[in-house]
């Protein structure tokens, strides 16, 4: 029981983040009986360059929400990473059989409904540790309502890149066992502007090549980013302002969401989501309870995941977007280990 409560129970720390990453000490190894579980979308790039990108991201979305729901249901608290395409999560082992037949049930019901196919598979932690790979985690508060995960070490992404090899095929019968809930996904909004004094947002990704410097080399990058973006909240690229009024609520978006979603395309609840649409509009702008809600929204968006790399969504100007490389390249030009890649 220690073990399956190990991250519901591992400390939350108060600090910014890049201090928790000066505290060698802070970081805790990740029990050898929990696994990794990923799910990827093959042919992700194809499917974004066609026009299906927020499809996509509600696939990977859906694969998070369907885990967490059921880890809630255990009243266990898991770590997890969205990726875009895909999410990576690490469970107890208690969990593992339940979550693995629900991501199967998501995974059947993508493919029948959008043709699109999600890899999923799970690598035990033991094996990552047999084969050299380090693997541990802190607990972080980086704002009043958002707790995130940090891990160290190349664990993960060995554990990604070995279930992408082999592709598993799961057991489909033994997963009609499981009810797959996805109780809490949607995609109601359009896509929104930066926030005033912005005119671009970026996404950043680092990875440092050298495993033992991975702490002093994201510690680093984060002091920079706020010197030349602000804090973490000054760059956040989702502000109250811009998602006033932003949310969507036609036709194909409701269809393809309850599609996603595994529920039935009738009529209950396709006005269930339309109302929700038509009257948030107005609920949101002049209501108290609808303002408490965006700016929550706001301290929830997940704009920095540092996951053994570090990705970050950064609004800021074209000026500091240009410093911001300009000191990138440097550390690259230092032998400093360090590969970045921006959009």
């Amino acid at each position: 029981m220690k073990d399956t409560l190990f991250y519901t129970n591992l400390e939350n720390h108060k600090a910014p983040v890049n201090k928790i990453l000066s505290e060698a000490t802070l970081f805790q190894k990740i029990p050898d009986d929990w696994h990794i579980v990923v799910t990827d979308i093959k042919g992700s790039t194809a499917s974004v360059e066609n026009g299906f990108s927020e499809i996509v991201n509600l696939i990977a979305t859906g694969s998070i929400i369907a885990a967490l729901n059921i880890a809630s249901k255990h009243t266990i608290t898991i770590p997890f990473f969205f990726g875009g395409d895909g999410a990576t999560l690490l469970i107890p082992s208690i969990l593992l059989p339940e979550i693995m037949d629900a991501l199967t049930l998501h995974k059947e019901n993508i493919q029948k409904e959008f043709d699109i196919y999600l890899r999923i598979g799970s690598v035990p932690v033991s094996h990552v540790y047999k084969n050299n790979q380090e693997l541990k985690i802190a607990k972080a508060s980086i704002t009043k309502l958002h707790t995130i995960p940090i891990v160290l070490g190349n664990g993960l992404h060995f554990a990604e890149k070995e279930i992408k090899s082999r592709d598993k095929i799961l057991d489909q019968a033994h997963a009609k066992k499981t009810a797959l809930d996805l109780d809490g996904m949607e995609c109601r909004w359009n896509k929104i502007p930066p926030p005033e004094n912005s005119n671009e947002v970026v996404s950043l990704l680092v990875n440092a090549l050298n495993e033992s410097k991975q702490a002093s080399i994201f510690q680093e990058l984060l002091e920079k980013t706020d010197e030349i973006y602000g804090s973490l909240s000054n760059r956040n690229p989702i502000s109250v302002p811009k998602l006033k009024l932003k949310l969507k609520f036609n036709y194909h978006q409701i269809r393809t969401e309850l599609k996603a979603s595994n529920k039935k395309f009738g009529v209950i609840n396709f006005l269930k989501v339309w109302i929700t649409g038509l009257f948030g509009k107005y609920y949101y702008l002049p209501s108290a309870k609808g303002r408490k809600y965006l700016n929550e929204l706001t301290q929830l968006s997940d704009i920095l995941v540092i996951d053994g790399r570090i990705n970050m969504v950064i609004s800021g100007t074209t000026k500091q977007r240009q410093r911001l490389t300009e000191y990138l390249d440097e550390l690259e030009k230092k032998g400093t280990d360090c590969l970045w890649y921006s959009c």
